[in-house]
């Protein structure tokens, strides 16, 4: 053990010697050595260990600036006392049965109000503004009516850590008694009517426990959730025969397998030597006679919630006929309503209508089509019409009307009448020879004016073609002239660019405490040019053709 008494007088120690015997006296060189192998054997567990003045042991590997004692502590011998928390410094905290009182004082009720009192209710605890009581229309300072009884004298709790975080502090176990005591009356109700109802059909005391054990996929299972109202249960966990889907196809390219929902979105054996065909991820689960036992099961769950006493599992056959008695019954109900809603109101004959496939124009006829709209496989593509009438010919023609256009009117082609809605007669050579003789005789007349009309024409006309290729050259100058001023000026930003870039190239290469400084440099805003210069310049890192083109 450490030197617990280094700090102590010798004087004290000789003093005290038939209180610490086994402690040798540190007077001379030797009692310091004997001392030191005493500390020896304690550490090394040949010597027993130093008592304190309590009876501890005292574990010998303690530092020494733990175990020595101060000088004012004034201790007698080896001890730790000084390390532990003193009495008159620990502070006392309520006991866990303490607690606030509730409600009121009714042991003792004024008649008369007091002075000092609540002038509202006559309760001495608190003042009328602190009155929790409706406020009467005359208080109890005036009436010496209805003296509420005072409230109790809050003790002063003191709580430490744990007691100011205890959530069940100033819990009174027998309100949950009243709560304890209803729900045994409802179990004792609940074993009574199922007594009585076994008395009534007769049944065995073995058959008390039936309606528990009688649905048993009712149990809370692992990876299951049950529904007690509609009887569904659910799996939440991968059933444990069914092969885990990344293990079908490694190929992390194949099939999108969707975690969350565990669903496989496609064949992951497409592309393999063990090509299958895949119809969907619950396929197999879902396939021959599945669908008509989960059916079966649901009509069993119905019939039980009606009062129907059968079950799937332990009476099939009984199921399996009440099922179809039901189905008979369900039919013949529904061909009754109807034959009673046709011999009321009628309209037998809408019920022999065609299918709604064939009513829509639906059909199994393949047809292909290009990218252009062509077909390419399968019937031709029919016309979509306006909803206007088309090739409709009345009155014996041939032509719509507004197929012949002569001289500014429209007419038939057919036989060049220009009446709408006449008769068609068939002649339309002949009416065109002698609408021909016509106009010859008119034009014969008509030469001469026509002639000096064209001189005319021809010399208002080439002056103004003359004036139009003069604008036309003088705006194709303005063009061009333009356009080589666009040219230079790019030409001249391409080159600035090039000589900035170099320049940022040579200033990159320099020390950089050898560069010079750029405060008085020109900052304004750059033309479309210079853009357009950066733009054709930049040094694009990501472009995959850039090593390729320097190249």
């Amino acid at each position: 053990m450490a030197n617990t008494l280094a700090n102590v007088p010798v004087s004290k120690i000789i003093k005290n010697k038939s209180n610490c015997e086994d402690e040798p006296r540190k007077k001379s060189r030797e009692d310091w050595r004997k001392a030191k192998e005493l500390e020896e054997a304690r550490k090394a567990g040949t010597a027993p260990a130093a008592v304190d003045e309590e009876g501890k042991d005292i574990n010998p590997h303690i530092p020494q600036y733990i175990s020595a004692t101060p000088w004012y502590f004034g201790a007698q011998g080896p001890t730790l006392k000084h390390q532990r928390p003193q009495p008159e410094k620990q502070r006392k905290f309520s006991g866990i049965d303490e607690w606030y009182n509730r409600g009121v004082d009714a042991s003792k009720v004024a008649i008369k109000y007091r002075k000092g009192a609540c002038e509202n209710c006559g309760a001495m605890t608190h003042k009328k503004k602190e009155c929790m009581e409706r406020p009467r229309k005359i208080g109890a300072k005036y009436t010496n009516a209805n003296i509420a009884p005072d409230e109790f004298t809050q003790p002063e709790l003191s709580m430490d850590y744990d007691g100011k975080r205890d959530r069940w502090a100033g819990y009174d176990p027998s309100q949950h008694r009243a709560i304890v005591e209803e729900y045994q009356k409802i179990e004792e109700a609940k074993r009574q009517m199922r007594a009585e109802k076994l008395n009534a059909e007769g049944n065995d005391e073995q058959d008390s426990d039936k309606d528990e054990d009688k649905y048993v996929d009712e149990v809370d299972m692992p990876g299951t959730k049950v529904d007690s109202k509609q009887r569904i249960t659910v799996r939440n966990l991968r059933i444990r025969e069914d092969t885990a889907k990344y293990l079908r196809n490694l190929d992390p390219s194949s099939a999108y397998y969707d975690p969350k929902t565990r669903s496989m979105r496609d064949n992951p054996y497409v592309g393999t030597e063990r090509e299958v065909d895949y119809k969907g991820e619950n396929f197999a689960r879902f396939s021959g006679d599945t669908q008509r036992h989960a059916n079966a099961q649901l009509f069993a769950w119905e019939a039980h919630e009606r009062g129907v006493d059968v079950h799937l599992l332990a009476e099939p056959t009984k199921l399996e006929l009440l099922k179809q008695e039901y189905d008979k019954k369900r039919d013949e109900l529904k061909d009754k309503a109807r034959d009673s809603i046709i011999n009321r109101y009628g309209g037998e004959e809408h019920l022999d209508a065609l299918p709604s496939s064939l009513l829509l124009a639906q059909t199994e006829q393949y047809v292909e089509y290009s990218r252009y709209g062509k077909i390419i496989k399968g019937q031709d593509r029919q016309i979509i019409r306006s909803k206007y009438e088309e090739d409709v010919y009345p009155n014996n023609h041939t032509s719509v009307w507004g197929s012949y256009w002569h001289a500014g009117k429209w007419g038939y082609k057919c036989c060049h009448s220009f009446i709408k809605n006449s008769y068609c007669t068939g002649n339309a050579e002949g009416k065109a020879d002698s609408s021909d003789e016509k106009s010859m005789s008119n034009d014969s007349s008509s030469d001469e004016e026509e002639k000096i009309s064209k001189t005319l024409k021809k010399s208002k006309s080439s002056k103004k073609r003359e004036k139009k290729q003069k604008q036309k050259e003088k705006r194709k100058n303005k063009k061009k002239a333009a356009k080589m001023e666009e040219q230079d000026k790019l030409q001249l930003a391409l080159q600035k660019e090039e000589e900035r870039q170099k320049e940022a190239e040579r200033l990159l290469q320099v020390d950089e405490r050898k560069r010079r400084y750029n405060s008085m440099y020109e900052v304004k805003e750059p033309t479309a040019d210079e853009i357009e210069a950066f733009q054709m310049k930049r040094k694009r890192e990501d472009d995959p053709m850039a090593e390729f083109l320097n190249k």
